[in-house]
Formats: structure tokens, C-alpha cells, sequence
């Protein structure tokens, strides 16, 4: 998806195992790292190719849907869905719902990229653990500190920095962002309560297995509103289904990684490795696009970066993932 947010995962659902070699978890860092840009620069010459920002995503999430019913029917790497409940109320209460906020989400985020380039997408998207620190304490799952609060005010100085020193700032992809961010925060929080305080668990693949369907069919919902009246089959055409099946097999990918990145590794070394991903991400964008950086918008990103990475350094104190 091109801006890529794994469906509801919990670390908690995963078997423990042995614990990786160094070699190993740079390994499962690079997988990952190399997946996600993939995807995001993959999606985004598409959305440039022929647009229809709705319509990819949901065409990534049936080929998802696929995929993991043929995963659970023919392998064992979906049996932990067994632990879950196959009732109408866990559908309604508890897969509906986090469906609705991660279609909001993904909509959102997509239809950004019409408006903002890659690299300020990436800078805005530094905002991510703001949206989720303030939905957490809406929830009531996290109690604020001054620490805390110190720390989100220089993120969110950081990014407003950074906007302030866009060339072409667009009103419609900051909104839409913005609007992605919440969107993204109430589904991981959602999530988090939901899951947790049922004593459920739920794997990255698991995840897919359940949500992929439901978010599909909200966002072709959508798709017919927005996009389909003013689908041509030209575009299709112009970009072509092997294309698509590749672009949908990287997406899944991408999935794979993280689910493996999480089950071998932590939650910590996949925030840091969020970090680096996304820093790789501005530059592949300047270098592909000739996106122009200003100084101001170098000084917020890095303000905002230290801030994210201060917890690790002193006290481990887990930051949300950019995704």
C-alpha cells in the first residue's frame, strides 16, 4: 500500500523462539526496510502512472484475502486464528470496527500522495507518535508525564517546522495526512484495547486473514463514490495486470517482513528501524524525484528525529512505528 500501515498486529500473539544472532536480526532489519520502500516507491510510480489511489489499496487487500485463505487452508501458518472467537459479536465489536478506522486510514494516507511528495510525506508522517501518545490518553491506556508531554511538544515543533519550510505547501495533502495520522492512532489504540482487554491475541497474518476482507469491501464501497465513476479502463490498460499482481506481491511482502521483523526481534528494534527506513525514504525521493529539501525543513525533520530517538537513549521508553 503506498502509505503502508500493517493491519492490527499484536507482538504478544507471536511463539517465542531462540533468540537471533546479530547477523540475523540485521538481516530481518534490511528485509524489512528494503520491502517497505519498495512498496512506498513502487505505489507511488503507479499513482503517478495512472492514479486511483482507493482502488490499488483495495485491489492490495484482496489479493491479501486470497492469499491467506489459501495460507489457511493449505499450511499451518494461520492456525493460532483457531484461539480466536469464530462468533458474529467478534465481528461486529471487535474486527468491524478496527475494519472502519483502518479503511479511514488508508484512504486517507493514499490520497496524499496526489498532493505532497515522498519526502515531505515522511517528514509529516514524524507525527505519528504524537496522534498516538494523545489517542492513548483519550483511551485512558497511557498516563501523561510532563516527560511525555516535553517530548511530544518538540515533535510536533519539529514537523511544524518543517511544513513552515515547504516550497508548494498543499492544504489538501496536509489535511489529508493529519487526517491519516488520527485515523492510524485510533486503530493501533483501538486495537491495543480491543485485543488485549479481551486477553486476545493476533499475529500480523491473522490479522490479514480477518481484516483484509472486511477493509476491502469499505474501501471498494468508497472506490464506487470516488473513483470508479471516473475509471478508464485505459489506465488499466496502461499500466497492465502483470504489473498490478507484481505491485500486489510486493505489498503482501511487505506484510511477511514485518511479522517476521516483529516475531525474531522487538518492538524497540522495529521503531528504531521505522526510523532509519523512513530517513531512506526522504533520500531515494530526492535522488528519484529531484524533490527540493530546504534548510528549515532539514531542521525540523532532524528536531523531530532526536526527539523520537531520545527515549531509546535514555530509557528505552518505546516510540510508535512510522509507517
Amino acid at each position: 500500500m503506498v502509505s503502508y500501515t500493517p493491519l492490527p498486529v499484536s507482538s504478544q500473539g507471536l511463539a517465542q523462539r531462540a533468540k537471533p544472532s546479530s547477523l540475523q536480526v540485521g538481516l530481518y532489519m534490511v528485509a524489512w526496510i528494503v520491502s517497505s520502500n519498495i512498496t512506498i516507491l513502487f505505489n507511488k510510480w503507479l499513482l503517478d502512472t495512472a492514479g486511483f489511489t482507493i482502488l490499488l489499496v483495495t485491489w492490495h487487500l484482496v489479493f491479501a484475502t486470497v492469499v491467506t485463505q489459501i495460507l489457511a487452508r493449505t499450511t499451518t501458518y494461520l492456525d493460532s486464528r483457531h484461539e480466536l472467537p469464530n462468533s458474529w459479536d467478534f465481528y461486529l465489536t471487535t474486527v468491524l470496527p478496527i475494519g472502519i478506522v483502518s479503511s479511514g486510514s488508508l484512504v486517507a494516507s493514499n490520497f496524499v500522495y496526489l498532493y505532497l511528495s515522498v519526502a515531505v510525506i515522511q517528514m509529516l508522517k514524524a507525527a505519528s507518535p504524537v496522534s498516538v501518545m494523545i489517542v492513548s490518553w483519550l483511551f485512558g491506556v497511557m498516563d501523561p508525564t510532563i516527560g511525555k508531554i516535553a517530548n511530544i511538544l518538540v515533535i510536533a515543533m519539529g514537523v511544524a517546522v518543517a511544513s513552515a519550510g515547504m516550497i508548494e505547501f498543499s492544504v489538501i495533502g496536509f489535511i489529508f495526512q493529519m487526517g491519516g495520522l488520527a485515523f492510524e492512532a485510533v486503530r493501533v489504540v483501538m486495537t491495543q484495547v480491543m485485543l488485549n482487554g479481551e486477553g486476545l491475541k493476533m499475529d500480523a497474518m491473522v490479522g490479514l486473514y480477518y481484516y483484509a476482507p472486511v477493509v476491502a469491501i469499505l474501501n471498494l464501497l468508497v472506490a464506487f463514490m470516488i473513483e470508479v465513476p471516473h475509471f478508464d479502463m485505459a489506465d488499466f490498460h496502461r499500466v497492465g495486470f502483470p504489473t498490478l499482481f507484481l505491485n500486489a506481491a510486493v505489498a503482501f511482502t511487505l506484510n511477511f517482513t514485518s511479522m517476521v521483523l516483529i516475531g525474531k526481534t522487538s518492538g524497540l528494534v522495529m521503531s528504531l528501524s521505522g526510523i532509519f527506513k523512513n530517513i531512506l525514504l526522504v533520500i531515494c525521493s530526492v535522488i528519484i524525484w529531484h524533490v527540493t529539501i530546504t534548510p528549515m525543513q532539514l531542521l525540523g525533520y532532524s528536531i523531530t528525529l532526536f526527539s523520537e530517538l531520545k527515549p531509546f537513549l535514555h530509557d528505552s521508553v518505546p516510540s510508535p512505528q512510522l509507517a
